[in-house]
């Protein structure tokens, strides 16, 4: 009896055996999968946007480090001269706005005076008008007396000689009018040439706000002398060293960001047709073969590039002909969001992969991007 016993159970592990292994294979066989995935992340280029001497390097290659740790430190002397110096022109700008806004001032008083010279002299005339009238009068009736004897020689030339000193009072006051209207006209092109030399008051003003400009890119150009991540991951390809030339707009380092690790799977084409954006996937790493990671199917590339279809004669593609009997299915890049990573699994960008996604399998709950640890 313990001898069947033996045989049955080496049988229902034997018949298990081939069970599991026959749902593997209608697995692989009714759900689109390829052993051609790449474990991929963001890599930030890290550019100085300031060119300086390196005095300050607390990072190695492959480090880790958080979004806003000091990467290098460029030396910021030469920066910190040429923000006092943009300080000094912006002073400089604000004196001489202030000087020039002094002559505004002082030109619209002496306008203000000059209208009101006009306006006495106006009224100097107005009154002189009615006096000239009066002793022209005077004068008259003076002249009518005197034949008659009802007055004297000496009267008569006294309204006389207070007619014609009114009268020159009068052509004085015309001429301190013209020479007060003079003035005002002289005065008020001043004043147009000052407020041009000026141009806008207050902060539109273009010297102001060409001098603080500058302050704030020397400030910026100073900042700028700090370099931190910006964001958190493992520094890679640090190409240079403490002490040398960090060059403007010249990458000097990359960041791999952590929070961007995915699994680009290139399915064949036929196999497109079955994977949806949702659908339910999983990864097995050449470097953890024994470890699954779980995800979901984040995109699916619309298009690669041709071998051959540079353009020819006539701006028409050249593409060579082929012969061949096979035609070989092109692959299409599939994006793997990842939702689950073991413990255990340290992804690194370029990690080979198999993928495997279930179709029909979308609309599961999507989780946020996972981070190696």
């Amino acid at each position: 009896m313990a001898k069947y016993r033996k045989y049955i159970l080496t049988g229902v592990i034997v018949f298990l055996a081939l069970l599991l292994l026959i749902l593997q294979f209608w697995r692989y066989l009714n759900n689109p999968w390829t052993r051609d995935g790449k474990v991929q992340a963001d890599i930030i280029q890290v550019t100085p946007r300031v060119t300086g001497q390196v005095v300050e390097l607390p990072i190695k290659n492959n480090q880790f480090i958080k979004a806003g740790e000091l990467l290098f430190q460029i030396d910021p002397r030469i920066y910190e001269a040429a923000l006092e110096e943009a300080k000094a022109e912006y002073e400089e700008a604000l004196d001489t706005y202030r000087a020039q806004n002094k002559n505004v001032l002082a030109y619209e008083a002496r306008i203000r005076e000059s209208i009101a010279n006009i306006d006495l002299a106006k009224s100097n005339i107005g009154a002189l008008d009615a006096e000239v009238a009066r002793t022209k009068a005077e004068y008259d009736r003076q002249r009518e007396l005197l034949p008659q004897r009802a007055t004297s020689v000496r009267a008569l030339q006294a309204a006389q000689a207070e007619y014609e000193s009114t009268i020159e009072y009068r052509a004085g006051a015309e001429a301190s009018l013209v020479e007060s209207m003079a003035a005002l006209e002289q005065s008020q092109a001043e004043l147009e040439q000052v407020r041009a030399q000026l141009g806008a008051l207050g902060a539109d003003n273009p010297g102001v706000r060409a001098a603080y400009a500058l302050v704030e890119q020397a400030r910026l150009n100073l900042e700028y002398t700090t370099v931190v991540a910006p964001v958190s991951g493992y520094v890679t390809n640090i190409d240079f060293r403490y002490g040398d030339q960090a060059v403007a707009n010249q990458p000097a380092l990359s960041v791999v960001d952590i929070s961007t690790f995915r699994i680009d799977g290139f399915f064949r084409e036929t196999f497109v047709r079955r994977i949806a954006p949702g659908d339910k996937a999983f990864m097995k790493l050449m470097a953890y073969p024994h470890l699954e990671l779980e995800g979901y199917v984040e995109s699916i590339g619309w298009g690669i590039a041709r071998k051959d279809g540079t353009a020819g004669n006539d701006l028409l593609p050249m593409v060579n002909p082929t012969f061949d009997w096979i035609r070989l299915a092109q692959r299409i890049p599939v994006r793997i969001h990842l939702t689950e990573v073991p413990e255990a699994v340290k992804l690194r960008v370029g990690f080979t992969s198999s993928v495997l996604v279930m179709s029909n399998s979308a609309g599961t709950e999507q989780d946020e991007p996972v981070q190696s640890q």
